[in-house]
């Protein structure tokens, strides 16, 4: 399935997501799920398969809190063992090697000033994203929600001393790698340039070794981070990830097992965690 197919296939699956996170605690039936959609139950079906590969109800047994906390109890051993392993080791996403790499202190202070970002918006299999670069690596990668104009502004306002070029040529291949990496041949590596401070590159170099499938509380982050008490600083540089997805931000949740937060919607978080979680007990078998 291509990423076009994909990101359209989201966008009409996220209704029904959203019905989903507002009628969960009842468990509605698949068709009053299709009529959410405004698609038939034979449709719906047909395009929920087509879009993540397996079929809705098992989809959303991973969507359950009783799953989210089944996950949050297994995460800490799986954690540990992810740290001690290194950045290779399996179930990361997409056993992608990624390194990152802090804009210099004279860098951050000047918002860019002199730098030429190049940028691209693209489908994914989560609707429309935005993906940056410098020649030093990708800087920011965020999904669509009010528009292009949009997200090119907000990229601009990060970056306000830069020089922004279109250049979707230029990001097409990165998407394909970060979304369809199966589909590019041996995976190569990404190079993340990250602009926060020390505190919130350490979280998010954390973020990424946390394998796709799994899920961890702030709480515990903070507690791998050697710091238990900074929960709430912890929450703020996981809010502030620049690079979506990649750094996969969509992995940590409430302590109760709610998945709510998310900076792009809690509907894309749902669909990202399932998602993952559904490949991860395919790959299993």
């Amino acid at each position: 399935m291509s990423l076009v197919q994909a990101a359209d296939d989201y966008y009409r699956i996220e209704k029904a997501l959203q019905f989903l996170e507002n009628n969960f605690g009842r468990q509605p039936e698949l068709k009053e799920i299709a009529d959410a959609a405004c698609l038939s139950e034979y449709h719906f079906q047909r395009l929920f398969s087509r879009w993540v590969g397996i079929s809705p109800k098992r989809f959303l047994q991973f969507l359950t809190k009783e799953y989210a906390k089944q996950l949050l109890r297994e995460s800490r051993n799986l954690l540990d063992a992810t740290f001690d392993s290194g950045l290779s080791s399996p179930g990361r996403l997409h056993d992608l090697f990624v390194t990152c790499e802090a804009v210099t202190p004279g860098e951050f202070k000047s918002r860019g000033e002199g730098l030429v970002i190049r940028y691209g918006i693209h489908p994914s299999p989560f609707g429309e994203c935005l993906l940056a670069k410098t020649e030093r690596g990708i800087c920011n990668l965020m999904f669509l929600t009010e528009g292009r104009a949009s997200a090119v502004s907000w990229l601009q306002r990060q970056w306000n001393r830069a020089t922004l070029q279109e250049d979707e040529r230029g990001t097409a291949s990165l998407v394909r790698q970060i979304f369809e990496p199966a589909a590019n041949g041996k995976p190569l590596p990404l190079h993340l340039v990250l602009r926060g401070t020390n505190f919130q590159i350490k979280v998010w170099e954390a973020l990424i070794q946390i394998p796709a499938g799994a899920v961890v509380s702030y709480e515990d982050l903070a507690g791998m981070l050697g710091n238990p008490g900074a929960v709430r600083a912890v929450a703020n540089a996981v809010a502030h990830n620049p690079v979506s997805y990649i750094i996969p931000c969509h992995r940590v949740i409430r302590k109760m097992g709610l998945a709510h937060e998310y900076r792009w919607g809690s509907a894309r978080k749902k669909a990202i965690l399932g998602w993952e979680a559904a490949r991860a007990m395919q790959s299993a078998k």
